[in-house]
């Protein structure tokens, strides 16, 4: 199962959500460490729902970006 995540640049790091698994995200030094991690969350937090009895969440989310003209 693929999952959209979501993933923004700040200050001083990089963060991570995955829209359709409420509570599952990562902080990172750098986008490829940031990949990496929330590859790892998504995989431990799917294991958590699972291990608590929970159903996993379909992923329903998807993603595009839109170009915009800048202001003259």
């Amino acid at each position: 199962m693929k999952y959209a995540v979501v993933i923004e640049k700040g200050p001083t790091s990089f963060g991570a959500t995955v829209p359709d698994l409420p509570g599952c995200f990562a902080v990172g030094e750098s986008r490829e460490e940031v990949e990496r991690l929330i590859q790892e969350a998504i995989t431990e937090h799917v294991a958590l729902l699972r291990a608590q009895g929970h159903q996993i969440p379909e992923a329903r989310s998807s993603t595009t970006e839109v170009e915009i003209e800048q202001a003259k």
